[in-house]
C-alpha cells in the first residue's frame, strides 16, 4: 500500500512488459486512463474499458479469455469499486488457466469508498437471475495498491458522499461482527475517525487534498478491516436490493443504515460495540442512539433520504420482489457475521420500516 500523491512512477517498474488493464468507459474518455499509459514505458498494453457496475459474470468471463490470450506480465485495475472487482475476478480466472505463472496486479482506485483495493471480497452479478455474488478468497487481494488523491480530486459531490459512506458502513459493520479482532478494530476506528472528520469537508470542497486523502486512507483501512472481519445485515440486504432494483450502493447502505443499527443493538455486544464508536468519533453521548443520530445527520448533510421511497423506488415493484429480496438476503454469505442472526420475519420487518 502506498499513498500520497505523484505516485505513477512506480509503473516505470513494468517498462517493456506486457500489462492488461482493466477500467471503465468514464476512465478512458476523462483523460484519467491516458495519465496511467503515459507511464507504461514501451509496454505492449491491452486495455478493456467495458466493467460497468455490479460486473456480469458474463463480461467477467468474456475479458478473462482475451486477457488470458494476451498473457499478461501485469494487470492493472484503475476505477471505482466496480472495475476493481471486474480485475480481480477477471484475473483469478486467468491465473488458474496459467499455473505457475506470476502475474502481479496493481490498483490504482478512482473513488474513495470500496477499499477494493486490499479486499478479499469481489462483487459480480448474474442480471438474468437478478443475483450478486460475493466472491471471498485471499487470491483476490491485490498485490500493490496506489492511493493518490488526485485521482479522487474530481469526484462529484454526490459520488464522494455516496462512496464516504460506503466507508463506514463497512466500519460499523466490522466493529460489530462475530469475527471482529483488537486488529480489526485498529483499522476500523482509525477509519472511522479519519471519515467522521473528514467525508463532510471532502463532500463541501472537494479541491481539499487533505481531505481526500484522509477519504482515500479511510477507505483503504475500512477494506483492511471488513476483509478480515467480514460484514452483516447491512451489506446483506444491499446487495439483495442493488440486484433487483439497481440502486447505487453506497447510497442504498447509508439509507440502511441507521435500521440495522437500531435492530442489531438489541443483541448487547452489538451495543457496546456502536457505544465504544461513538466515543471513538468524539459524539456526547457514546451510545447506539447517538450513532444513529449522528448518520441520519450526515445522510441529511449529503441529501441522501431515509426511506426506499425517498430513493424513488418503485413501491408496487418492491412489494412484488421483496419475498425474493429476503431469500436471496439470507442466502448471503456475509449474514454469517452478522451479531444477530436474522430470521425472514425479522428481514421482511426491516424492509417494511425502510420502504417508507
Amino acid at each position: 500500500m502506498v499513498f500520497g500523491p505523484s505516485l505513477l512512477e512506480r509503473l516505470y517498474a513494468y517498462r517493456g512488459q506486457k500489462v492488461g488493464i482493466v477500467t471503465d468507459a468514464f476512465m478512458a474518455k476523462s483523460g484519467v486512463l491516458d495519465r496511467v499509459q503515459n507511464y507504461l514505458t514501451d509496454c505492449d498494453v491491452l486495455v478493456f474499458d467495458e466493467a460497468i457496475p455490479e460486473p456480469p459474470v458474463d463480461t467477467v468471463s468474456k475479458i478473462a479469455r482475451l486477457l488470458a490470450d494476451f498473457c499478461p506480465d501485469a494487470v492493472i485495475a484503475l476505477g471505482g469499486g466496480s472495475p476493481i472487482d471486474s480485475a480481480k475476478a477477471i484475473l483469478a480466472i486467468v491465473r488458474e488457466t496459467m499455473p505457475g505463472r506470476r502475474i502481479p496486479s496493481i490498483a490504482i482506485p478512482t473513488t474513495s469508498g470500496t477499499g477494493s483495493e486490499v479486499t478479499s471480497f469481489a462483487v459480480i452479478s448474474d442480471p438474468a437471475k437478478g443475483r450478486k455474488f460475493p466472491l471471498i478468497s485471499e487470491d483476490l487481494v491485490s498485490d500493490v495498491a496506489l492511493l493518490d488523491p488526485e485521482f479522487v480530486r474530481t469526484a462529484p459531490p454526490k459520488v464522494t458522499a455516496d462512496t464516504g459512506m460506503g466507508v463506514i458502513t463497512h466500519v460499523v459493520e466490522a466493529v460489530v461482527s462475530t469475527e471482529a479482532s483488537h486488529f480489526t478494530d485498529a483499522f476500523a476506528e482509525k477509519s472511522l475517525a479519519l471519515a467522521f472528520e473528514n467525508l463532510p469537508k471532502a463532500y463541501d470542497d472537494g479541491n481539499n487534498l487533505a481531505a481526500r486523502d484522509a477519504m482515500h486512507q479511510a477507505s483503504c483501512l475500512a477494506g483492511l478491516a471488513f476483509s478480515a472481519a467480514g460484514l452483516g445485515v447491512n451489506h446483506v440486504l444491499a446487495h439483495a436490493l442493488d440486484a433487483r432494483l439497481h440502486l447505487v450502493h453506497g447510497r442504498i447502505n447509508a439509507v440502511l443504515m441507521p435500521y440495522v443499527i437500531d435492530w442489531n443493538a438489541k443483541i448487547p455486544e452489538a451495543a457496546e460495540g456502536y457505544a465504544r464508536i461513538a466515543q471513538r468519533v468524539g459524539l456526547d453521548t457514546p451510545s447506539t442512539r447517538a450513532g444513529i443520530r449522528a448518520i441520519e445527520a450526515f445522510n441529511t448533510h449529503f441529501a441522501i433520504p431515509s426511506t426506499l421511497r425517498g430513493l424513488g423506488v418503485d413501491m408496487e415493484e418492491f412489494g412484488r420482489i421483496r419475498s425474493e429480496i429476503v431469500a436471496t438476503a439470507l442466502a448471503d454469505a456475509c449474514t454469517a457475521s452478522n451479531p444477530r442472526k436474522p430470521s425472514q420475519p425479522e428481514l421482511e420487518s426491516l424492509l417494511t420500516r425502510v420502504g417508507g
